[in-house]
């Protein structure tokens, strides 16, 4: 048995048939994303910690 389908059935156990078969017809009654939502869902896991800085060039090391 695969890990994705033992997570399928402790939650099929958790909240039982009539639960799951509501939370999938909502799920399909719902409308598509607008495209602004998709931009920015692209942008939050393509950088999940945001913009990522250049860092300043290191100085050099004094000659003693």
């Amino acid at each position: 048995m695969s890990r994705a389908h033992e997570i399928r059935e402790q939650y099929r156990q958790l909240l039982g048939d009539a639960v799951i078969e509501h939370i999938r017809a909502e799920v399909a009654a719902a409308p598509p994303p607008s495209p602004e939502v998709i931009d920015a869902l692209r942008r939050i896991f393509t950088r999940p910690a945001g913009e990522i800085s250049v860092a300043a060039p290191a100085p050099a090391a004094r000659a003693a």
